[in-house]
């Protein structure tokens, strides 16, 4: 929603309830369950606030104000399970999602595969994650701070025109998972971001490009002066963007669009496509599946982490995992329920993988490119043409053009295609220049030979 009030008025005064009022709501719910019929049950209850402020031509454009409140309970009655959500979380509002749950259980399809993960596979203890810094931010700090970051963009080169808005933002959440195994936990967090997108004008074209960080507490996010010039500079530097020649060639990713590759192979690890048979990696743990030069792994505590968490979605303890090792996939992402659909040990994986991490080579950005000889570096990726069935990839793409090892002119309107397969097995190397702020920090990635449609 955007909010027209003046800028000193504070943020959403609601305070969030405790990670405690959570828990003990959690355990008489469940307890109301298991009088009422369930023979187990589970359920989440998640409350957040959050500011974002925008500034565009240098003005106020937007303060925006959320708040929200939830919560899903899922009873079993053998294995016949009923699931309801609400956003009232009042006694009365989780008494009738109750009443709901256990309706709907009585008339389901019964599921071998349902139920609680085993109660040996709680988690019981974990180390201090750090993940909560609640930034003590108004709407006229967010206000000053946007206009700060739109401006450093704005003031960088005349060839900057505008931007589509500067967004400060800062978010506060609390949530807390229970189930009848007795296990009941609760995590509090923040998130802090800014983002910048510029626009840039020369000779009748125009591009534009954005610049983001995020992070758990707000000394950790980049200047806000050095994120609007970095929006600016790479702006700048699609200017005279044309399309590449038709070709096979390397293409080199960037660590911002490098993330979406392992997103891809992540996808194709997981329960829900393996045991659908909707994966080209079915049936491939302790085989190797990528260029000895990959390595992809799991760091589930990292204080401070974006995708750090003690416990899964199903309360399951989360541990440091090697997914990929020298290119062998050694192990898949896994819940309780899609580990039995397959047949596996749960990985602790519910709700999905938390902060990955893709080992960094020897070589810079710039030495890849210079070693790629001819071909694409790509910055930016669109469309969803990938099919993980069989691992077939075509995505648009924007970057710029190498000759020679040696940029030679900005690229768009290009098209990349491969197997994903064929692509992880000719990853020609990896960089050292790891992004760290991500929950997936990854390098730069060289792929050999992929086909580049262009003119």
């Amino acid at each position: 929603m955007t909010d027209n009030r003046d800028p000193d008025t504070p943020a959403e005064s609601r305070p969030l309830p405790t990670g405690q009022a959570l828990c003990a709501q959690l355990e008489s719910l469940l307890g109301q369950a298991r009088r009422r019929g369930a023979d187990t049950a589970e359920a989440a209850i998640s409350a957040s606030r959050a500011l974002s402020v925008t500034a565009r031509d240098r003005d106020r454009e937007s303060v925006e104000y959320e708040g929200d409140r939830s919560a899903e309970i899922t009873v079993y009655r053998g294995q016949r399970s009923g699931r309801a959500s609400t956003t009232d979380l009042s006694a009365e509002g989780l008494d009738a999602a109750l009443e709901q749950a256990l309706t709907i259980a009585r008339f389901t399809e019964a599921d071998d595969y349902a139920g609680l993960a085993d109660a040996a596979e709680m988690a019981r203890d974990w180390p201090e994650l750090s993940l909560y810094h609640p930034w003590a931010l108004t709407p006229a700090d967010a206000l000053e701070r946007a206009l700060t970051l739109e401006t450093a963009a704005l003031d960088h080169d005349a060839r900057i025109h505008q931007t589509e808005g500067a967004t400060v933002a800062t978010q506060d959440a609390v949530s807390a998972y229970g189930n009848t195994h007795g296990f009941v936990a609760a995590e509090q967090a923040s998130r802090h971001a800014l983002s910048c997108t510029a626009i840039a004008r020369e000779s009748g074209g125009m591009q534009r490009e954005i610049a983001f960080s995020q992070a758990r507490h707000a000394d950790d996010l980049d200047d806000v002066g050095d994120t609007g010039r970095l929006a600016a500079e790479r702006a700048l530097a699609r200017l005279g963007a044309r399309t590449p020649p038709t070709t096979q060639a390397p293409v080199l990713f960037t660590p911002r669009v490098a993330r979406s590759l392992w997103g891809h192979l992540v996808s194709a690890i997981s329960g829900g496509a393996l045991y659908r048979n909707a994966s080209f990696l079915k049936d491939c743990i302790d085989q190797p599946i990528a260029a000895a030069s990959v390595s992809l792994s799991q760091h589930p505590h990292r204080p401070r982490g974006l995708g750090s968490a003690g416990f899964d979605g199903d309360g399951v303890a989360t541990r440091e995992r090697a997914l990929v090792a020298a290119g062998v996939l050694r192990s898949y992402v896994l819940s309780a329920y899609t580990a039995r659909r397959l047949g596996l040990a749960n990985t602790g994986n519910a709700g999905g993988v938390f902060n990955l991490d893709v080992a960094p080579g020897d070589e810079s950005f710039e030495a890849l490119v210079a070693g790629m000889g001819r071909g694409l570096v790509v910055t930016e990726l669109m469309g969803q043409g990938v099919n993980l069935v069989n691992g077939d990839y075509s995505r648009g793409a924007a970057g710029f053009w190498v000759e020679n090892g040696e940029r030679a002119y900005p690229v768009e309107n290009a098209t990349i295609a491969g197997n994903l397969a064929d692509m992880l097995r000719a990853v020609e190397a990896v960089g050292n220049d790891v992004e760290h702020a991500a929950m997936l920090r990854t390098p730069s990635v060289l792929i050999g030979g992929m086909t580049i449609a262009g003119r």
